[in-house]
Order: structure tokens, then C-alpha cells, then sequence
């Protein structure tokens, strides 16, 4: 039977494992067009990232416009990107520094500092887009931040819990690498009876 505690060497993995998730989580948020959407038929109002469609309530084609032209809309992206871009970068650092025999941790804790910068630009996008968009682009109808904008958060809150455990995990070296020694328990004749 395999026992498998928060720090145990055999669970190294889960940490990358959970970058890749967020990683994964992150191209569906920068891919899909579900930032906003109409909430209820008719379907007139659909958004990603990078661009905007309307089309009228007999139309079958979509009009898009692009959010690019927007300042702000170059900000959200940016930003949100950046934050991205940063996260395959830890996630190649994790693999790293997880495949080596002697893990270092100081490396360790640095994948965790830069986890929390990946955070605040991923945070700062998800902020920017909501607030911009309500505000200088007119709505139709009823619409809501949708699927692929969830997406986005996920990956932000999974990219924090990882930030946390990467700068913890040095806390446990020891447990890690396997370097404590069993503690025995021994109690007395005179205390046991039971055992003579």
C-alpha cells in the first residue's frame, strides 16, 4: 500500500500535473468565445478576448468587430497573455525541477514567487475585461460573463493554490527526501505489565 502525504517524494508530480491543468484551463479562456454571452434567447451578444459579435434577432450572421482597437481590450489581452505565457514557463521549470534527483529548493520557491506574478497579471485581465467592456461597449439584451471567462478565473485560482504549495514545500525538505528517521515509541516494564 502506497501512503502518499502533502510532501511525499512519490507525489511530486501533482504540482506540475496541476500547472499543466491550469495551463490547459488557460488556452480554453484565451481560445473561446464565451466571454460574454446573451443569456437567453434571442442569441445577439457573444464575446471572446479578442473580438466582439452582435447580429440582429432574424440575422444568421454574426458582425464582429475587434477588441483590439480598444485600448483596454489590448491591455486585458496583454495582460491576461503575459500571465500565460509566464505559466508554460513555470510549468517547463517545475518539470525541471522535479525530474532532477536532488531538488533544489531555493529553485523551488522561485517557481512559487513567479506563480504569484503569473496571478496578478492573469487577475488584472480578468478585472480589466468586465469593467471596460460593460462600460464602453453597448450591450443587447440580457448577457452574462460566461464559460470561457470562467475558465479564465479557474486558472487563476489554481496558478494561486500552486504559487502557495511551491514556496511551502520547502518547509518539508526533510520529508521530501526522505531524510527523517523513524521515531520509537518504548515504555517500561513498570508501565506495561501487559507485555511480560
Amino acid at each position: 500500500m502506497v501512503v502518499c502525504g502533502l510532501a511525499c517524494w512519490r507525489c511530486r508530480w501533482l504540482l506540475p500535473l496541476l500547472l499543466g491543468l491550469a495551463i490547459i484551463m488557460g488556452i480554453i479562456a484565451l481560445a473561446g468565445r464565451g466571454w460574454l454571452e446573451s443569456e437567453s434567447e434571442p442569441y445577439v451578444q457573444q464575446a471572446s478576448l479578442w473580438e466582439n459579435c452582435r447580429r440582429g434577432q432574424q440575422d444568421l450572421n454574426w458582425n464582429c468587430e475587434s477588441l483590439m482597437d480598444y485600448g483596454w481590450g489590448r491591455a486585458a489581452a496583454a495582460t491576461y497573455l503575459v500571465g500565460f505565457v509566464i505559466l508554460v514557463i513555470c510549468f517547463a521549470l517545475a518539470v525541471i525541477a522535479f525530474s532532477i534527483e536532488i531538488l533544489r529548493f531555493n529553485f523551488v520557491r522561485g517557481i512559487g514567487g513567479l506563480l504569484f506574478v503569473v496571478a496578478a497579471f492573469q487577475i488584472i485581465g480578468l478585472v480589466i475585461y468586465p469593467v471596460k467592456f460593460t462600460e464602453e461597449i453597448p450591450l443587447t439584451g440580457d448577457n452574462m460573463f460566461s464559460w470561457a471567462y470562467g475558465f479564465g478565473w479557474a486558472s487563476t485560482v489554481v496558478v494561486i493554490g500552486c504559487a502557495f504549495f511551491f514556496c511551502c514545500l520547502p518547509n518539508w525538505e526533510d520529508e521530501v527526501l526522505g531524510n527523517i528517521k523513524p521515531t520509537y515509541y518504548y515504555s517500561s516494564p513498570e508501565r506495561a505489565p501487559y507485555l511480560n
